[in-house]
């Protein structure tokens, strides 16, 4: 049974006519009369203010219209290197992946699609301003900043394939999967601490370990190292023990440097080549159990009696000594001996209020002072 049907397409509006499923022709704005059989017609009315055409043909339609298409649609074919950048009016809308195929209305807004190749990864700064924009640049890019005194290892399928300098970059991140890794290249501080060991001598006790490192070869550090600051902690403990175990405890507590240059030897031998550089290794603190602390204490006391002693009789020593010379001298001159006994009686003077003298001076040496040969 024949039938007649209105169509009615607006201005933002097109008309696409099937035919027992089949395309067969394109309604522009206006009124149209359609002559067809029951059920055998089909029309479908699309609003063009969505500009990509959402049907489900668009390959049959790029197939049935041929050199027609572009009347209608603009084709974006977009490489498999390649990556679409959609502008409506001018600005970025969308972005196409590689190896993408849609079809955008022509007609109510002027649509272009730009083709950027992917080569490179690398996004051009006026790109990625545009992406910030639309609010697009983490869903379809890598972009990280790399800051001063850091490197930047770019990564493609798992594969380091680039050394980045400081400063922003942005990376293409479709069909691909890029990842960087910002390396800091400023010295930094790793601290070893609270480990347990036993000296030469079989002492336990602890040690508190602090060294200063720096990264010189970005590139060696991750590729040929998984962790690299792992490897590095470990060393310095395999470093520390060694150089410990070498060692009595007066051989540690008398000199603490050479404990360091054992240790900073053996972790700068294992790190050559692995893109670290070790600027200083130093021992913070050397922590003893208790029973030993009280045991070195009360060495240290008897040292310093011992000395104590030594020191108070050599003292006494001297003190006689002088006292046997004077003697000495005094039995060889009567008048240094008369000068002695006046000195003393003059001692003896000073403490005493009053004195009754008789028989004069003679007397009073006599009588106060007596000499025994």
């Amino acid at each position: 049974m024949l039938m007649i049907r209105k169509v009615v397409i607006g201005d933002a509006e097109r008309g696409l006519v099937y035919r027992n499923r089949r395309f067969d022709r394109i309604l522009a704005p206006g009124v149209h009369w359609l002559l067809a059989l029951t059920g055998s017609l089909e029309a479908v009315v699309h609003n063009l203010v969505v500009a990509e055409y959402a049907g489900k043909d668009a390959d049959a339609l790029i197939a049935r219209l041929g050199d027609k298409l572009a009347d209608t649609f603009l084709l974006a074919d977009i490489g498999l290197q390649e990556v679409g950048l959609v502008c409506k009016h001018g600005q970025l809308v969308d972005v196409l992946a590689p190896g993408s195929r849609k079809l955008y209305w022509r007609g109510l807004a002027p649509i272009t699609v730009e083709r950027v190749a992917q080569s490179t990864l690398e996004i051009d700064a006026s790109i990625v301003h545009r992406l910030r924009q639309i609010g697009l640049i983490d869903k379809v890019a890598v972009a990280v900043t790399v800051p001063a005194e850091s490197a930047g290892l770019l990564f493609v399928d798992g594969k380091l394939v680039r050394l980045l300098e400081a400063g922003a970059v942005a990376f293409w991140n479709l069909r691909k999967n890029v990842t960087v890794e910002v390396i800091d290249l400023r010295v930094q501080s790793v601290e070893v601490s609270g480990q347990e060991l036993l000296t030469r001598d079989k002492v336990s006790l602890r040690v508190n370990l602090s060294a200063s490192t720096r990264v010189t070869d970005p590139v060696a550090s991750r590729s040929k190292v998984s962790k690299i600051g792992d490897f590095l902690y470990r060393e310095l403990q395999f470093g520390l023990r060694k150089a410990v175990s070498a060692k009595s405890l007066d051989e540690l507590l008398g000199d603490k440097a050479s404990l360091d240059a054992d240790i900073f030897g053996h972790v700068r031998g294992q790190l050559d080549g692995f893109g670290m550089d070790v600027l200083s290794v130093g021992v913070k603190d050397v922590i003893l159990p208790g029973e030993m602390k009280e045991i070195l204490n009360g060495v240290v006391q008897a040292e310093k009696t011992a000395q104590a002693n030594v020191i108070r009789r050599r003292e006494e020593a001297n003190a006689t000594r002088s006292l046997l010379n004077t003697a000495k001298l005094m039995e060889e001159s009567p008048m240094l001996m008369r000068l002695k006994e006046l000195e003393t009686l003059e001692k003896v003077t000073e403490k005493i209020d009053k004195l009754t003298v008789f028989g004069g001076l003679d007397g009073v040496l006599q009588q106060l002072v007596t000499l025994k040969s």
